[in-house]
């Protein structure tokens, strides 16, 4: 029956308001909330957005870290205007800062420079067995720090941060890439045999990423892990039965009360303990090597010897599947073991010299020769380097140097690098960057890409934040790469 009254809207049916949610405000809000869920409930453990994002030039990655700050004007980086004004004032207007507060003259390089190899890179007599690989290395000579404090600066080398519960790179690129294979982990840590470095296992911590990405610690003398085998005396059978009853209690576990980073990290240490009680000795067994190949690292000299051992272990591990290898050179601070050279470079640097030089150059050697450095990436970094101008209040050039923040120079070699050259360059007198500088960002991000990694694309939502190793900077050094 018709009237004259206004017709009213006939209420919607469940169809009808899902289709104009769907295409409205509300649908695209949902849409993007439902994009995010489905991210973060991809694998646990593994990266939402897995590499390779690109064609790697690198498949594994050894890194030498030397904590306490290498002098570059001492090292890689030649300035021969420091010849001309040893033991004077610094030029120039600006007034020079130090870490100490005690800034002396200027202080001509401690050891000799010489061009080495066809490519004529300037190494100095610092590292003489290094000088004879210097067609393999591709030196950058203008890296700046973000700080000239040490800890805060070795946490920045290695995680991208200053501050601690970020995850280092290894981590990152464990996260990203996982292990090649399941019995041996996909990050190794060898300290220095003296003691762990300033802030222990900050350096390598998982920090928010899931745990089992963490580094694992080897030792370079006796057992590589203590207490790998049961001290039982347990039989195979036995073991795996015990095994197999704490995994089935962990699932149980698991089922009732929801997932637990933090067991589930246990749970795959568990794993993966039982499978090294098996790989890590064949792994780590150094006796299997040529007596050669044990000269060629310096294994035989007993300054050499430690740190011999740990880069033909390096080199072992990353043949084995171990996708990120990480050698430390110096000890904590307050041991007065490391590259911190306040009071003799000469003295300092000479001694720490001898432990890595031939160590590292037998490293490149060798995995050269195996054919290994055209898809391993060495890396050899420090927090930062060493003022031009001595350590002094006096009006003496003295042996040492303060922490420099401002420019210092690093190495890598292998995988999809133009060798035999150096990148940037420092002012005249190596004080601060000048020529294409390279922050740890634009460090890190390179390294990635080598990896086959988009820098942007490895991420991790946490805090309300998609975190990255290069925060929201870094650019790729495109002027090092093939």
């Amino acid at each position: 029956m018709w009237t004259n009254e206004p017709s009213l809207p006939l209420p919607l049916s469940r169809r009808d308001a899902l289709a104009r949610f769907a295409t409205g405000l509300g649908g695209m809000a949902l849409a993007s909330l439902l994009a995010r869920e489905a991210k973060a409930a991809c694998v646990p453990g593994e990266a939402a957005d897995p590499p390779p994002h690109h064609p790697p030039k690198a498949r594994r990655a050894i890194q030498i870290f030397l904590q306490g700050g290498l002098s570059h004007v001492d090292s890689f980086d030649y300035k021969p205007e420091l010849d001309k004004l040893h033991g004077k004032s610094v030029p120039g207007k600006e007034k020079p800062q130090a870490f100490m507060g005690k800034v002396g003259l200027l202080h001509r390089a401690h050891f000799e420079f010489k061009q080495r190899g066809q490519s004529g890179l300037w190494i100095s007599e610092l590292f003489p067995h290094l000088a004879t690989v210097a067609d393999e290395l591709t030196v950058i000579r203008s890296m700046w720090s973000g700080t000239g404090n040490h800890t805060p600066a070795t946490y920045e080398a290695n995680s991208g941060f200053r501050t601690l519960g970020f995850p280092a790179a290894g981590t990152w690129i464990s996260y990203g890439l996982g292990c090649e294979v399941d019995n041996l982990p996909t990050f190794v840590v060898l300290p220095d045999r003296r003691s762990l470095p300033t802030g222990g296992s900050n350096n390598w911590s998982s920090g928010f990423l899931p745990t089992r990405h963490q580094g694992v610690v080897l030792n370079t003398s006796g057992p590589a892990i203590r207490d790998l085998k049961p001290s039982s005396g347990a039989d195979e059978a036995t073991q795996a039965a015990r095994f197999a009853a704490v995994a089935e209690l962990n699932r149980r576990h698991l089922a009732e009360r929801g997932v637990d980073d933090a067991l589930v990290g246990r749970l795959k240490s568990y794993e993966l303990a039982a499978k090294m009680q098996l790989a890590i000795p064949e792994a780590t067994d150094l006796a299997k090597e040529t007596e050669a190949t044990h000269k060629l690292y310096g294994i035989e000299r007993p300054e050499s010897a430690d740190f011999g051992r740990a880069c033909l272990m390096a080199r072992r591990l990353v043949e084995r599947g171990v996708r990120f290898v990480q050698l430390w050179s110096g000890a904590a601070f307050g041991s007065e073991v490391h590259w911190d050279a306040h009071g003799s470079v000469p003295d300092n640097h000479r001694r720490e010299s001898k432990k890595i030089d031939q160590p590292v150059a037998g490293l490149l050697r060798d995995l050269r020769q195996r054919g290994m450095l055209d898809d391993t990436l060495v890396i050899f970094n420090t927090e930062f380097g060493r003022t031009p101008y001595a350590e002094s209040a006096g009006d003496q050039a003295g042996p040492g140097r303060d922490h420099n923040a401002d420019v210092f120079s690093v190495f890598l070699a292998g995988a999809g690098l133009k060798p035999g050259i150096a990148y940037g360059t420092s002012d005249e007198i190596g004080w601060k960057a000048a020529e294409n500088p390279v922050d740890t960002h634009d460090f890190h991000a390179t390294i990635l890409h080598l990896l086959g990694i988009d820098h942007t694309r490895l991420t991790f939502y946490h805090n309300g934040i998609q975190r990255r190793l290069t925060n929201v900077h870094g650019h790729i050094v495109r002027g090092i790469l093939e």
